[in-house]
């Protein structure tokens, strides 16, 4: 048990959100706007006709070349040995400038040698904040180099990949996962298909924010409840911006 905890120390539980490169199709740079209209031929699997760019608010985000991180939530828990509680810190990073955003994210993983985990981070985060630093002309911190890293050096967790078992065959959302473990969802009045509108249209990141940060929760929760010993144990969460206690389970 106690080599469980002290892994856990080290474990920082993140989730991002992106969003299209531009609000338009015609707001990108004309070699992006070629590119993205191969990319669209491929994506569009009837045979209507289709306007150039049709697909490009609803889509790009999820594609690094054509879309932006517009938040980076984190969070990590400590264990209190002595109360036997543990409490979960947590954090979103955003900037309208995204070189900001990613230097800022870039420095609290320099702090330690974290062991990251995401739901499908192996697939989307981890290689989409790799996309977009090295677009931004920022150096990969260490956490997020895995060149020339034998596998079992490279410290990156997956809740989904966790769930599979050695299975390959299917995708599982984390809302699934919440929804048989009994944990409440993140989705309350946000998900991820409406990113795109609520930054670009409604200009309202704090709620994006919010959106992250519950994802951020409901992972580390995953995380947990995929050992059931400790399904006793006291949660507080703590969200670093404003250090206040919000609630404890």
């Amino acid at each position: 048990m106690a080599d469980f905890f002290d892994q856990l120390n080290d474990i920082l539980f993140l989730d991002i959100e992106t969003a299209s490169l531009t609000e338009k199709f015609e707001e990108l740079p004309e070699r992006i706007q070629e590119e993205w209209l191969r990319k669209e031929r491929l994506i569009h699997t009837d045979d209507g006709i289709h306007a150039p760019g049709d697909l490009y608010f609803d889509r790009a985000g999820i594609h690094a070349e054509f879309g932006q991180v517009v938040c980076v939530g984190v969070g990590y828990f400590q264990w209190k040995k002595k109360d036997k509680k543990l409490a979960f810190r947590s954090k979103c990073y955003a900037n309208e400038d995204e070189r900001e955003l990613l230097l800022e994210f870039k420095a609290l993983l320099e702090k330690k040698k974290w062991i990251l985990c995401a739901h499908n981070g192996k697939e989307f985060d981890f290689p989409y904040l790799c996309r977009r630093m090295l677009i931004n002309g920022v150096a990969l911190p260490e956490p997020l180099q895995i060149s020339g890293k034998k596998p079992w050096e490279v410290r990156h967790l997956d809740t989904m990949e966790l769930w599979k078992f050695g299975d390959y065959k299917h995708y599982t959302r984390l809302e699934l996962l919440a929804s048989v473990f009994g944990i409440p969802s993140s989705k309350d009045d946000l998900d991820g298909s409406q990113v795109n509108t609520t930054f670009h249209l409604e200009k309202d990141v704090e709620k994006i924010k919010k959106y992250c940060l519950r994802d951020v929760e409901v992972t580390a929760r995953v995380y947990m409840a995929m050992h059931p010993q400790l399904d006793d144990l006291e949660i507080e969460i703590i969200h670093l911006e404003d250090s206040k206690k919000d609630h404890k389970d």
